[in-house]
C-alpha cells in the first residue's frame, strides 16, 4: 500500500522533531494549520501519540496541547475570515451563488465547523470560511471547541490505542461512508418502527 508507506515516512521524519521540541512542535504545527497554512499537524499528533505509547511523551498533555492548538488556530482563522475574508469571497461568488453558499452554510454550520476538521482542506479553512460567511462568534467558538476536542481525542487517543492501524481504519471508514450513511439510518428506523409496533400491541387480557 504506497499511501501507507508514505504515511510511515512522514511519521519517521516527524519523530526527531518531536524528540527535540516535544509539545511545542505539536502546538505550533497544529495552530498554523488552523489558520489556513498547510502543515502536517494531524500527522504530528499521531507521531506524538506513537511516542506516548512507548512512554516517550505523556498522552494527557499531548492531547491537551493538540486541543488547545486546534481550537485557537481555527479561532484565529475565524477572525481572519471575519475581518478580511468577505472581499475575497465576493471575488469567487456573487449574487445568487453567494446566497446559496450562505444558505447551505447556515443549515450545516455546526457540522461543517466541528466535523470538517476531519477532512483535509476543510480542517485548514473552516475557521476562515465561518468568519467570512458571518457565522455567529459564540456559536462558532462552541462548535469549534467541540470539534477540536473530538479531533484531538480521536487521533491522539485512537493512535495511542491502535497505533499506525488507525490510519487504515479511518480510510476504510471513509471509503465505506456511503454504505454506512444508508445502512445506519435504515437500521435505526426499523428499530424504532419495531419498538412502536410492540408498544401499540394490546397486552394480554386478564383472566
Amino acid at each position: 500500500m504506497p499511501r501507507l508507506d508514505s504515511f510511515d515516512r512522514h511519521l519517521a521524519a516527524l519523530q526527531p522533531l518531536l524528540g527535540e521540541w516535544g509539545y511545542l512542535a505539536v502546538f505550533v504545527f497544529i495552530f498554523i494549520e488552523g489558520i489556513g497554512i498547510p502543515a502536517p499537524g494531524q500527522t504530528l499528533l499521531m507521531a506524538g501519540a506513537l511516542l506516548a505509547s512507548r512512554g516517550e511523551l505523556a498522552l494527557g498533555p499531548l492531547v491537551a496541547t493538540a486541543l488547545a492548538a486546534a481550537a485557537l488556530g481555527n479561532a484565529a482563522g475565524f477572525e481572519i475570515g471575519r475581518r478580511g475574508g468577505r472581499p475575497l469571497l465576493l471575488r469567487f461568488a456573487r449574487g445568487d451563488r453567494l446566497a446559496r453558499v450562505e444558505a447551505v452554510f447556515r443549515r450545516s454550520d455546526a457540522a461543517l465547523v466541528s466535523l470538517g476538521r476531519f477532512v483535509d482542506g476543510a480542517r485548514q479553512l473552516n475557521g476562515i470560511a465561518a468568519g467570512a460567511l458571518g457565522m455567529d462568534g459564540q456559536r462558532f467558538l462552541a462548535w469549534n471547541l467541540f470539534g477540536a476536542a473530538l479531533w484531538s481525542f480521536f487521533w491522539g487517543i485512537g493512535t495511542w490505542i491502535f497505533g499506525r492501524d488507525l490510519d487504515v481504519i479511518a480510510r476504510t471508514l471513509h471509503v465505506a461512508r456511503p454504505v454506512l450513511l444508508l445502512v445506519v439510518p435504515t437500521a435505526i428506523a426499523l428499530l424504532l418502527g419495531w419498538l412502536l409496533w410492540r408498544r401499540g400491541r394490546p397486552g394480554p387480557e386478564p383472566r
